[in-house]
């Protein structure tokens, strides 16, 4: 992990702790750099990283603000489209629980060669789990990931795979590609979330990628209706 991705999630910490609050402006630049002992460019950096997250906006001339409503997003069971962060970095404050229903390796078909930018003998993992946030049902997660990017353990998929990848990996995550659409709840979805026949579904397809563009990891997450939104930053800057 480099050094403004560690003060960028130290930042988000107090942040969720209440040493920043939510409305209120951030010490300046220099005083955050004499705080963490680095310099202004990296803080520059760290906190680009968190504005990219949705948690702090800057205003020229006034500062760098935590946004009023980042606190109160937290304690909503959602989904946010534009953070490529997964379930337990995106809801930091929250019980996040992992139920594994497979782990296995084969080799790839045809359309995960294609999205993974793979060969048809570059073995793969595939990655069933259940999320639980607070002890309620959150996502069913169906992940293809070439098993050359790292080793995945049941004891990594009972935690973070992304938190794994970048700090016990030395990994850092650039983005994602998602499709966002509705389905029909199928029979591995009442298995695994326990939802009726034909209840609507939450899908979020997605590939996403390492900083040097490589693919690591072709996913579908499904959400059951009830507990699922989906939240999006829109920056008419860029």
């Amino acid at each position: 992990m480099y050094k403004y991705q560690e003060i960028s999630e130290k930042i988000r910490k107090k942040i969720v702790n209440g040493n920043y609050e939510a409305g209120g402006l951030l010490p300046d630049q220099n005083k955050l750099a004499e705080d963490f002992n680095t310099t202004r460019i990296t803080i520059r950096k760290a906190i680009q990283a968190l504005i990219i997250e949705g948690i702090v906006y800057t205003k020229r001339g006034a500062g760098t603000f935590v946004r009023k409503d980042y606190i109160q997003n937290l304690d909503d069971i959602g989904n946010a489209i534009d953070k490529p962060l997964g379930t337990t970095l995106t809801h930091p404050n929250k019980k996040v629980v992992s139920k594994i229903l497979l782990l296995d390796a084969r080799l790839p078909s045809q359309e995960e060669q294609d999205n993974l930018m793979i060969s048809a003998t570059e073995p793969v993992y595939v990655i069933e789990r259940v999320r639980y946030i607070d002890d309620q049902v959150y996502s069913y997660e169906h992940t293809i990931m070439p098993t050359a990017i790292a080793k995945i353990t049941k004891e990594v998929l009972l935690g973070s795979i992304y938190s794994f990848l970048t700090k016990k990996c030395g990994l850092t995550i650039s983005g994602s590609h998602r499709i966002v659409k509705a389905n029909k709840a199928t029979e591995k979805d009442v298995e695994a979330m326990g939802v009726k026949h034909d209840d609507p579904v939450l899908v979020i397809k997605q590939v996403s990628y390492l900083e040097d563009g490589e693919p690591f990891e072709f996913s579908e997450s499904h959400f059951p209706y009830q507990k699922s939104q989906v939240t999006a930053d829109i920056d008419l800057n860029n």
